[in-house]
């Protein structure tokens, strides 16, 4: 135990948490394969009711200002549904990272206090840093999702 009451590196309830998890790293996708492949096809949704509507009558009237907002929220969308594609998370000795548009990370020690969020869609580990910010990290995968769930209960609130 830490001198702040929290299980960290080295100690014995973090010892008990890293071989509950098993063999590290542990890594796999941050989000379901059925989410992934949800958000490329309402972006393909949006892009062909988009492209119905360029070919109308209707798109005449619409101002140059609006059509550069409409082609950024879809470059926008495009670029979340790779994102989400290709992000994946890692537990490892030294913490847990995530790929995303910016690499999330957080160390063992920096972690104070952590909530698991089981959602329908993502299984979500909310890590609350010593300082800062709290970093969010998603878990794709049954293995990830137990883990996290083992994390949660490792730095439960005492």
């Amino acid at each position: 135990m830490s001198t702040d009451g929290r299980p960290g590196p080295g100690t014995p309830e973090h010892r008990e948490l890293i071989a509950a998890i098993g063999p590290l790293p542990l890594e796999g996708p941050a989000w379901p394969t059925w989410v992934k492949w949800m958000a490329w096809l309402v972006l393909c949704l949006v892009v062909i009711r988009l492209a119905q509507t360029a070919a109308s009558p209707a798109a005449q009237s619409v101002g140059t200002a609006i059509k550069a907002s409409l082609v950024i929220c879809v470059v926008g969308l495009a670029v979340l549904a790779r994102y989400m594609h290709t992000s994946v998370m890692r537990i490892t000795d030294k913490g847990l990272e995530q790929s995303w548009v910016s690499r999330r990370e957080i160390a063992w020690e920096d972690i104070t206090f952590v909530k698991f969020i089981p959602l329908i869609a993502s299984k979500k580990l909310v890590c609350f840093p010593v300082r800062g910010r709290p970093v969010t990290f998603q878990a794709g995968s049954r293995e990830l999702e137990i883990a996290f769930a083992r994390i949660a209960l490792a730095y439960r609130r005492r």
